[in-house]
């Protein structure tokens, strides 16, 4: 489908409209150098032609007893100079043919006297062209009209013809080759508006949702003012959905936790065994919905944001330790310490809600998987030019599982089976760096347990 939906370059149907314009502008000026070849040469040849019989109707005289005729060598040396032609003449004086070719065709109609007649006719196996013109004479005591015809093939015409059309063809084709570069050119030229829009829209960042306001030729205000259109209703369409996923949030763990409570109070409140053991159950149940909804929504967060992410300068020092503050009563109900080791402050480039969720998930991992009267770690530091998180615990480790696996959407360890959780937690620390141009590293601690490293780029 994809490949039937595809349709040709512009730039190739510019330069195809071209280069067909070329050719037909090519053969136009053949057609064109042809003509007026032949008309201008049939008209040079027509007026020596009739020159040439001019002069012998103005050379006859009459005489006693007749008509004197001067067939001067002149006037067949002007037709000679023409080229190598068959001449043919016909003097009639009163309708009777005195001399020259009986057979050779008299004109339709009689031309004036000493304007030529031209006219194209077949002749002994040749196409002439012949000149008539009329002369009066006074022979014997009357007044009688001579007709002189004189005729010439027109082989020398049409090799002057085919030599200006053959030039008139070279010229064409000189054209029409010229034409290929210079349309491959303006095409480019036509076209470089488009990509530079182009550029400038791919030069932008995924987050980056304003409105286009890159300069463009009048045919392309519609494409831009339909671009910004469709960009102002996908704004409005994230914030929709940032919006949607704060109340969700707010109104799926704010029943999980009445739930728990009440479940709580419940359990505190029965004294059969059987009861309480139902009330124990759900409140796991309740923890472990809470923690799964709430770490399916954090990767709801982390997909949107990391789309929509606004960069900022973060101290990443305050933020861990705020972070490990709000998480510290979780430990402390496992008889976990949290030993933070922080150095100064730590600016780092990125969106602190992406490097909130990931330093949560981080902790919260290392708590619910060590055992009850242990330490994690908790340093912040430097690296280079990147800020780095480690957290480290004495839990069960990664028992042979690749980090890179653990790293995927809903996969846990095999030593893990009997605690809650959902396998979101890492994907959401590691998609969280990616996002922000850093990095989420996993990897087994010396002596057991899992050391976690999240680098951020320093500002």
């Amino acid at each position: 489908m994809a490949e039937r939906g595809r349709t040709a370059s512009l730039r190739a149907r510019l330069v195809w409209q071209l280069l067909v314009l070329a050719a037909a502008l090519a053969m136009i000026l053949y057609a064109a150098v042809r003509v007026g070849a032949e008309r201008a040469s049939e008209a040079t040849l027509d007026a020596v032609l009739g020159a040439a019989a001019q002069t012998m109707a103005e050379e006859m005289r009459s005489a006693e007893g007749g008509l004197v005729i001067d067939l001067a060598p002149g006037t067949f040396s002007m037709l000679a100079a023409m080229g190598e032609e068959r001449i043919f003449y016909r003097v009639d004086v009163a309708g009777q043919t005195v001399t020259g070719y009986e057979d050779l065709p008299l004109p339709l109609a009689l031309p004036s006297a000493l304007a030529p007649t031209f006219y194209s006719v077949p002749f002994r196996d040749a196409e002439i062209r012949v000149a008539a013109v009329v002369r009066a004479l006074r022979i014997e005591g009357r007044n009688a009209p001579v007709l002189v015809l004189l005729g010439q093939t027109r082989e020398g015409q049409g090799a002057i013809a085919n030599q200006l059309g053959n030039r008139a063809a070279a010229l064409g084709l000189g054209v029409f080759l010229a034409a290929i570069p210079l349309s491959l050119f303006l095409a480019r030229g036509l076209l470089r508006p488009i990509d530079r829009l182009a550029e400038a829209v791919g030069r932008r960042g995924a987050h980056d949702l304003r409105p286009v306001r890159h300069p463009a030729p009048v045919e392309l205000v519609p494409f831009v003012t339909a671009l910004n259109s469709f960009i102002g209703r996908l704004r409005g369409t994230l914030n929709q959905t940032e919006t949607f996923i704060a109340e969700a949030a707010h109104h799926v763990r704010t029943p999980l936790a009445v739930i728990r409570n009440e479940a709580e109070l419940a359990l505190r409140q029965s004294g059969e065994e059987e009861t309480r053991a139902r009330l124990r159950g759900l409140i796991r149940s309740a923890d472990d919905a809470a923690r799964s909804t709430g770490q399916l929504l954090d990767h709801a967060t982390v997909l949107y944001r990391a789309g929509q992410a606004e960069w900022a300068p973060v101290d990443l020092a305050t933020l861990t330790q705020e972070v490990a503050a709000r998480l510290e009563p979780a430990a402390g109900m496992k008889d976990i310490s949290l030993k933070l080791k922080i150095e100064g402050p730590l600016p780092a480039v990125g969106d602190a809600v992406l490097i909130e969720a990931a330093l949560r998930n981080m902790l919260d991992n290392a708590i619910k998987y060590s055992e009850a009267e242990t330490v994690v770690e908790v340093q912040a530091g430097t690296h280079g030019k990147m800020a780095v998180i480690t957290v480290s615990d004495r839990g069960r480790g990664l028992s042979g599982v690749t980090h890179d696996r653990l790293k995927r959407r809903f996969r846990r360890g095999t030593n893990v089976a009997d605690v809650a959780g959902s396998g979101l937690g890492l994907t959401i620390v590691d998609e969280s760096a990616i996002a922000m141009g850093g990095s989420f590293d996993l990897k087994e601690r010396d002596g057991g347990g899992t050391c976690a490293s999240l680098s951020l780029p320093l500002a």
